[in-house]
Order: C-alpha cells, then structure tokens, then sequence
C-alpha cells in the first residue's frame, strides 16, 4: 500500500526507520532478538511499577515512557571514543546503555518516588544512580540516571546494564531542544544560543519547583 504524503516526510520516517532496524539487526547479530526481549521485558517491569504509584496516589503519575536500542552508529561511535573494540560484544561489556528508557513526569517528585520504587522493587539490581536534577550538568542538563544490572545469558558475564533516565516535561523538552542543536550542523550564533538554553534551563527548573510547591499546597487544602 502507498501512502499519500505530499512532502515525503512519511515516506522518509519509514524508510529510515526501516534502514536503522536493519543495521541494528546486523550490528548486533545474535544478541538483537535477545536485546529487543529484554527491553520489553523492563518496559513492562517500569509500567507496572508506575501502574502501581498510580492506583496509590490515585492520579498517573507518569506522561510517558519510551524506549530504544541505541542505534550501531551511536554504539560504535560511543566504543570508539572510550577507546574500546567497537563490536557487539565489546558493547554488551563496556556500555552501560545498550538498551535505554526515558521516563517522564509532570513533577519532580514524582521521579523520585518512582526511582525509591525501583529500588524497592528489586527485580532489577540498581547498580549506579546519577541525580543531575540536584546537581545539574554546567549547560543546564537536569535528569536522573538510574543504571540496572539485568540477567543477560546471552553475555560472557551473564548480566548486562541499561539505563533509566527520569525527568520531568519541562526537562524533557529542553533536553530534546539541546539535543537537536548538538547533533545539527552549521548553526550560527551557537554562543548566544547556549546560553539562553542555560538560562531557560534555570527558569524551568524554577518552575517545576514551583509547581510541585503548588500541587503540595492544594493537596493539603
């Protein structure tokens, strides 16, 4: 079946996506099946975590979760910087995100609670946590890293790690927009523009305070 797109843009989204799974396929060999199981196997751990905050609190908690395979272009680029073998096996043994989650919520409360859940739960042993939402990274980047050591036997160690990353909207949409100015070329006034993501970084991160203090307050009435 053909569809209808007058730009192409549909046609191109699909194209790559196919192009991308097929390197991936390729990239990754033996272990992609295993690595597409394992991150539906997590997805479903974190949505029954958040599923139960939910029925808790009586309210969801979360937006949204999505979650990714990183791409054999990002890994190998990543081995390569880290001076590693940039094959599949070196990936299952230096790279602590392979398999990647972005959970995002409306509070920043509501990250922590989740990541105290997580630990709680142990389905998954948390084996290192990163809070740049307490300790921001200089350019403004807020989140909390959660890396697990999951059950892997496909691995020479038997375990691999992923990573969990939790914020809020506002943290998502200014890391998507600074992702997109890292990974795009020929931007003028890249100086200005960094520091007015620095600065809008500080004004979101002061919002989100606030509307947590806020939804604090009506709840105590």
């Amino acid at each position: 079946m053909t569809f209808v797109d007058p730009i192409g843009k549909f046609r191109w989204i699909v194209g790559r996506g196919i192009f991308m799974e097929g390197n991936q396929s390729a990239y990754y060999g033996q272990y992609y099946i295993p690595l597409q199981n394992l991150e539906q196997e997590i997805l479903q751990w974190l949505r029954k975590l958040v599923d139960a905050y939910a029925k808790q609190a009586g309210e969801t908690p979360v937006e949204h979760i999505r979650s990714r395979i990183k791409t054999a272009e990002g890994m190998q680029e990543k081995l390569h910087k880290k001076g590693f073998e940039t094959t599949a096996d070196s990936a299952l043994a230096n790279v602590s995100d392979i398999v990647g989650f972005r959970l995002v919520t409306h509070f920043v409360g509501e990250v922590y609670d989740i990541v105290e859940r997580m630990k709680q739960d142990g389905t998954f042993r948390v084996v290192k946590e990163k809070d740049y939402i307490a300790n921001p990274k200089p350019n403004g980047y807020r989140s909390y890293h959660v890396i697990l050591e999951c059950p892997f036997s496909e691995a020479e160690s038997g375990t691999i790690r992923v990573e969990v990353q939790l914020r809020t909207i506002a943290m998502d949409c200014w890391a998507s927009l600074e992702h997109e100015m890292k990974y795009k070329k020929h931007i003028d006034n890249v100086e200005l523009i960094e520091r007015e993501l620095k600065r809008c970084a500080g004004e979101m991160a002061s919002t989100d305070l606030t509307m947590q203090t806020l939804r604090d307050m009506i709840r105590k009435g």
